[in-house]
């Protein structure tokens, strides 16, 4: 038994359970939800996430870690930060002090992690959530706590956490976000360990259908735009009992000038991340943009709703694909692009392609396929048809729809009858978001993996992302229409590897 109470443990795993995605990143056992510390550093992605290592629900916070050099293979390394006096280990952020800012590193550099320590007031028995710092000279295989933790703390505040800090390089100061339940605070320091308060946003912007949580911001470059460049805001909301969506995330557009965020929108409008049920507290990589000046994002592939009840046992939650975003000028406004990473191309094993099939109600077009790890690409002209649907057939009578109402310009996913739905009256739904194609064809990309579909339209303009548990393997695509006639003038289906199908990983668990 371990300090917490734990089993320690040395398994290796076949990542073969029911459910268990082949390639999204997920613990090599128990928990997982937020994404935490993302940081490339010295060719390794880190990638730290919020994690229970005794169950398969939300307890004690831990932070797990895993490190790859392609993003799509991950080697899972001992537990990072554990709880201790100051309390549970809550979301946060890792940096490279490149210039020994805080004088751990003996005038070389390392990694630091911003984190927020949870625990309860002793006075009042209220939470608590204060800011703490740890460190690492060894290229994140072990970590040393700062001696004087905690770093800063806001006692009239009890939600006031998931600290996200980077370097700004205008104001020649470290920058740390926080949410603070309606909104977020700005902190400048010129050493990481003494923080100043600098401004605040959001108490009237947004959606605040939640508490905000895990807020990133960033620079960004708008595409094909002369040398213009916008930062982008994200921040996401927990779930409320009386929103069916549950948890989501939303993102501003705006400028920073180094102590507060201005949006550039209307305080009530909201530009949600993903429309998809199941993509959450994404942040993205520290250190970045990397060589390919890339920025790096990636989700909690759940929902708060129902996060603690997903029909898996011997692990609990995953990750999205890593995306790269970028912004694009659409109908005079500058919206957010996800895109996959092109690392994923490599788990291309066979492709099967077809051009220029005629749809219609009474003639749908069906292809079988021989493996339920797939993408797909596909292009239509949606011509005199009012909806184009795409359905997963599984080997139990299992479906997954997915379609594109042109008069509505209505794109969805129909997880109803999906699967195993019965864990949450929440989970069985339709839903979807508003497309316009910007080349006037309906361009849809699709990663299937064995829980979950991401679903990336109109070159990444609209995403979404859900989970699903159907009980067989997914045997034949078919493409039809409701009424009229559309074409699908082209369509590439790739079966994909496994990220595991070369080697077991092992874990040692602590």
């Amino acid at each position: 038994m371990d300090r917490w109470g734990g089993t320690v443990l040395n398994v290796k795993k076949s990542y073969t359970e029911q459910f268990r995605p082949q390639f999204h990143l997920t613990p090599p056992a128990q928990w997982m939800n937020d994404p935490n510390g993302l940081v490339l550093y010295e060719g390794e992605y880190h990638f730290f996430y919020q994690h229970h290592p005794h169950s398969n629900v939300w307890g004690p916070m831990h932070w797990g870690h895993a490190v790859s050099r392609d993003l799509m293979h991950w080697e899972h390394l001992p537990v990072a930060l554990e709880p201790d006096e100051h309390g549970h280990i809550f979301s946060g952020c890792c940096v490279v002090d490149w210039n020994d800012s805080t004088g751990l590193f003996e005038g070389s550099h390392g990694l630091v992690a911003l984190f927020t320590h949870a625990d309860q007031h002793p006075e009042t028995g209220q939470p608590r959530q204060r800011q703490s710092l740890a460190y690492s000279r060894d290229k994140g295989r072990s970590w040393s706590k700062y001696k004087g933790n905690p770093v800063l703390e806001e006692s009239g505040l009890i939600d006031f956490r998931d600290p996200k800090v980077f370097w700004h390089q205008e104001t020649d100061r470290w920058i740390m976000l926080l949410a603070a339940g309606d909104h977020i605070r700005f902190y400048q320091s010129e050493n990481l360990q003494e923080w100043e308060y600098s401004g605040e946003f959001g108490s009237r912007d947004g959606s605040h259908d939640g508490v905000w949580e895990c807020p990133d911001l960033f620079e960004l470059p708008v595409e094909m735009s002369g040398g213009i460049s916008k930062w982008v805001l994200i921040v996401s909301i927990g779930d409320h009992p009386s929103y069916p969506e549950g948890s989501r995330t939303q993102y501003f557009v705006g400028h920073f000038d180094g102590r507060s965020f201005v949006n550039e929108d209307s305080a009530n409008s909201i530009r949600w991340l993903d429309h998809g049920r199941d993509n959450y507290a994404g942040v993205t990589w520290s250190n970045s943009p990397d060589e390919d000046g890339r920025r790096l994002f990636i989700g909690w592939m759940s929902n708060w709703k129902y996060a603690n009840l997903t029909p898996t046992e011997s692990w609990r939650g995953a990750m999205t694909l890593p995306r790269s975003l970028s912004l694009r000028e659409q109908d005079g406004d500058i919206i957010l692009i996800q895109t996959p990473v092109r690392e994923a191309t490599g788990l291309r094993k066979q492709t099967k392609e077809l051009r220029g099939i005629t749809l219609a109600p009474h003639t749908p077009f069906r292809t079988e396929v021989q493996d339920d790890l797939l993408e797909i690409e596909a292009e239509f002209e949606a011509g005199s048809s009012s909806e184009i649907i795409i359905k997963l057939q599984y080997s139990e009578p299992n479906e997954t729809l997915i379609g594109y109402n042109s008069r509505e310009q209505w794109l969805y996913i129909d997880r109803s009858a999906s699967g195993l739905t019965s864990f949450h009256e929440a989970f069985a739904c339709r839903h979807g978001a508003r497309l316009r194609p910007s080349q006037g064809r309906v361009k849809l990309h699709l990663f299937l993996d064995r829980s979950s579909i991401e679903l990336f339209a109109d070159d990444g303009s609209v995403v979404l992302t859900d989970l699903i548990f159907p009980e067989g393997t997914v045997r034949s695509i078919e493409f039809s229409t409701d009424s009229g006639e559309a074409v699908l003038t082209s369509l590439c289906i790739h079966s994909l590897d496994s990220i595991y199908a070369l080697e077991e990983t092992s874990y040692a668990g602590k």
